[in-house]
């Protein structure tokens, strides 16, 4: 009876539980699946999306051109195709602009010989005095002069300062229905493009070069958007794939043509020219295919931003350009490090 009454009237200490972790796995069936990775695109997907969104034009399932369209493309050509377009309707280049870029690329030009130049247009002498008064350059003491502007920034600094102010207003001039946000599209285009290019082209080239490149390639677009702006009937519609193909060749043709008019570096032209007769052959040249694959990141990435695709969105696998896979993805890392969507 003794062990009876023991068990019923003496509470024993409970035993003590185990520590547990404070991390509760879950089982198995119970862990979300991972996330499949964003689908390439063809390269002529990703130019059709970029140009309806710099258009502000919906996707089309349309791929030939309809007789609408057919008589429109002769039209453009009869304005645009050839020498036929009157380059001097674009946007004044300031006239010492080419004697500029050749002076910033030699190795004997000092600051006195670049003010000198500088200072023979009212307009870039304001342009210098104002970025170089910026917070990003700001000086223990005031700027004085227009020679301690130019030494303050530099080769570089001003080699971009003088593109950024002569490019983005022709880009941003686009007139009509579409042109502001078309203008600011391709100027947001443009500076990626410039980036890009000029990470593409490390080491196997002039760097400015590749950043003018890629600031100019679209230069030709925003004078195609006013000519079809004056010139499109209403009923034209939402263009095909084919139509909006034709377009943006001969926008690229005007911007190989401006790039001559302006007197823009040799190895700038013959980019251009290779990247208006990709349909017909590779570029040959470093500065031709690092522009073919900036143009087509600084697109995607324009589409991403803009969310019309997946930000994930990786390089097409089949591009036109002869650089390696790895380069051209890490070429997207830089953009997407460099230009964070706002």
């Amino acid at each position: 009876m003794t062990g009876f009454w023991k068990r019923l009237f003496v509470h024993e200490e409970p035993a003590k539980e185990r520590p547990r972790f404070s991390v509760v796995l879950p089982w198995p069936e119970d862990q979300p699946p991972p996330e499949a990775p964003a689908p390439a695109l063809s390269s002529a997907d990703v130019q059709d999306w970029f140009y309806r969104l710099v258009l502000g034009m919906p996707g089309s399932d349309v791929v030939d051109s309809r007789p609408q369209e057919q008589v429109m493309l002769r039209r453009l050509d009869e304005l645009c195709g050839g020498d036929r377009f009157d380059i001097s309707t674009l946007p004044r280049l300031p006239e010492v602009l080419p004697q500029l870029l050749r002076l910033l690329k030699s190795e004997n030009s000092d600051g006195t010989k670049v003010a000198k130049l500088i200072g023979r247009d009212p307009v870039l002498v304001g342009e210098v005095m104002r970025v170089s008064r910026s917070a990003h350059y700001r000086t223990a003491r005031p700027i004085s002069s227009l020679q301690h502007a130019v030494v303050l920034l530099g080769h570089d600094g001003l080699r971009q300062m003088v593109t950024q102010h002569v490019m983005k207003p022709i880009l941003q001039a686009s007139a009509g229905m579409l042109g502001h946000a078309a203008g600011q599209r391709l100027w947001d285009h443009a500076e990626r493009c410039a980036h890009a290019c000029m990470y593409l082209a490390k080491g196997q080239g002039d760097p400015f070069e590749a950043y003018l490149a890629g600031v100019v390639c679209n230069a030709g677009v925003g004078a195609m958007i006013r000519v079809l702006d004056q010139e499109a009937p209403p009923t034209l519609g939402v263009f095909s794939r084919a139509f909006l193909s034709n377009y943006v060749y001969l926008a690229n043709h005007l911007s190989l043509r401006a790039a001559r008019h302006w007197e823009l570096p040799p190895n700038v032209i013959e980019a251009l020219r290779e990247r208006l007769e990709v349909r017909a052959r590779a570029p040959v040249t470093e500065l031709g295919n690092a522009l073919l694959a900036a143009d087509h990141l600084s697109m995607i990435q324009m589409l991403a931003d803009n969310h019309v695709i997946d930000r994930a969105t990786p390089p097409a696998q089949s591009r036109a350009d002869r650089l390696p896979d790895v380069l051209v993805e890490r070429a997207q890392q830089e953009l997407r490090r460099a230009f964070r969507p706002q």
